[in-house]
């Protein structure tokens, strides 16, 4: 159940198929991805929506909540679950037949808006100084708010508190500071588990770039800033807790993530996103926990975001039926469903002093919104991180200087392009 992961960094051989996709389609839309001039609006087209599914909560939830908005319009909608969302994404976008609302991931979000496909509909949405700030960053391209964030997530420090209090650890030695977090983690180290178990890759061992004051692209992903010296601050630090065996890969653990090294008690500690909740509910019941902010770095307190947003093709016949089912998806209220149905954190700020009320255990996650970075979204930006992840795994015995200049050896060429 790696979820963080899955939503972005795709495999090599999904990432092909799409990548010819993006090439050989456009929009037959007269004005492309603009989103200047007024919204298509053929009332006798219903409108289908695609979208990727964790399982059958999100699926009922989503099918429900556009049959609700579908029943009070007057416009059919219909929601399709995908097999295989980049595949049928790109499939849909290259026959000329695409979904008018689909599921988007922030890695496909340049190729498909610089080739025409996507509606540029942000600015349209009436609810738009709602989202959170770094969400529309994620989602904005050459200067456009393309879509709607449908919700996120954040990494953050969670906790066995069982393990903790045996150790004779207290809430006072909730780690605050890197220096602090080696402490803790060599005090829960043991021949039965280890302080702290991550997956070694991007997606988690970035949020300790960013707590340096880095990562691997500024925020827009106009500029590759992979090898400052934040970055390998950063990496020494984690090589460093590596080295003192006080933190391992979870597949070193013999395990598949985090959640998994964490759930089974290998771990007593992990660094992973709001979606272990329900891994831990459904897998791991009897753990208990707690989950906090991660430690502050040498720049302050850091963390990477997780997001998809709402897509809308720039081929729907009806893009303003469109544009208000994603008002309606994106509202306090079916947002609020959203994250009590299968998890995840609403993406606007009117939401919030709700989700915090019904998910008090959860607040770090959510506070993390505040300060959160987001992952690279320049086209082809996946790729280089999969091969950034391979260099990750051999860290403990790497440099980190020498891992990040070949990092931004390929971002740099990605921009060149």
């Amino acid at each position: 159940m790696q979820r963080s992961t899955s939503r972005w960094i795709l495999s090599g051989a999904i990432a092909a198929v799409s990548a010819i996709a993006l090439t050989a389609c456009g929009s037959g839309f007269s004005g492309g991805s603009s989103s200047g001039g007024a919204l298509t609006s053929d009332d006798s087209k219903g409108l289908t929506v695609l979208i990727g599914s964790s399982g059958d909560a999100e699926t009922k939830a989503v099918t429900d909540a556009v049959a609700a908005w579908s029943k009070e319009s007057g416009t059919d909608a219909k929601v399709n679950v995908a097999s295989n969302l980049p595949q049928q994404l790109s499939q849909g976008f290259s026959a000329k037949k695409p979904a008018d609302v689909f599921y988007l991931s922030t890695d496909y979000l340049a190729g498909y808006a610089a080739n025409g496909s996507l509606l540029a509909y942000g600015d349209k949405l009436s609810n738009k100084d709602d989202f959170y700030p770094s969400l529309v960053k994620s989602f904005t391209y050459d200067g456009q708010f393309y879509c709607a964030p449908k919700d996120f997530s954040t990494l953050q420090l969670v906790i066995n508190t069982d393990i903790w209090t045996k150790t004779g650890l207290t809430d006072a030695d909730i780690p605050k500071t890197w220096d602090q977090l080696e402490t803790v983690a060599k005090t829960l180290t043991n021949d039965q588990h280890v302080g702290l178990g991550i997956g070694g890759e991007y997606a988690r061992i970035g949020a300790f770039m960013t707590q340096a004051g880095g990562n691997l692209m500024n925020d827009d992903s106009t500029k590759a800033t992979a090898n400052t010296d934040a970055n390998v601050q950063a990496l020494d630090e984690v090589k460093k807790l590596l080295n003192e065996g006080t933190l391992k890969y979870a597949k070193d653990l013999g395990a598949g993530w985090g959640g998994e090294a964490f759930g089974k008690g290998l771990a007593a500690m992990t660094i992973e996103g709001n979606w272990i909740t329900g891994g831990l509910q459904a897998d791991y019941p009897n753990v208990k926990y707690t989950v906090a902010e991660l430690p502050a770095g040498p720049a302050g307190k850091g963390t990477l975001q997780f997001t998809n947003c709402w897509g809308i093709a720039a081929d729907s016949p009806n893009q303003a039926a469109a544009l208000k089912l994603v008002e309606k998806l994106t509202s306090a209220d079916d947002q609020l469903a959203f994250s009590k149905a299968f998890g995840p954190m609403p993406s606007i700020k009117s939401a919030a002093d709700a989700w915090k009320s019904a998910n008090p255990q959860l607040v770090a996650f959510l506070a993390g919104a505040d300060y959160a970075k987001g992952v690279p979204t320049a086209k082809g930006a996946a790729d280089v991180v999969g091969d950034f992840n391979s260099k990750l795994e051999t860290l403990a015995t790497g440099d980190p200087k020498t891992i990040l200049d070949g990092v931004q050896k390929n971002l740099e060429a990605l921009l060149t392009k």
